[in-house]
């Protein structure tokens, strides 16, 4: 089995490209709630690494982990799922 297999991949959407060739995407997960069972949306940030800065705010992207580029890139971009219009 081929190790770049088993990277994590995650879809988000992109909520900031103002950097050169990164961006921020924002990944959704839902968790439930030890105590009440109540399913709760927690959101986290991923700075990801967009060769082409191709990406728009908005678009629905997949990235998938790597080395570490930078002090916070460990992402970088796979494909655009859904451009926004």
């Amino acid at each position: 089995m081929e190790k770049r297999n088993l990277r994590k991949e995650r879809i988000g959407v992109v909520v900031s490209n103002k950097m050169e060739k990164s961006i921020v995407v924002a990944v959704r997960r839902r968790e439930r709630h030890p105590i009440y069972g109540k399913f709760i949306n927690k959101t986290t940030k991923l700075v990801a690494h967009d060769e082409k800065d191709t990406c728009n705010i908005g678009d629905t992207v997949k990235i998938m982990e790597t080395r570490p580029l930078s002090k916070s890139k460990n992402w970088r971009l796979v494909e655009i799922i859904e451009r926004v219009k």
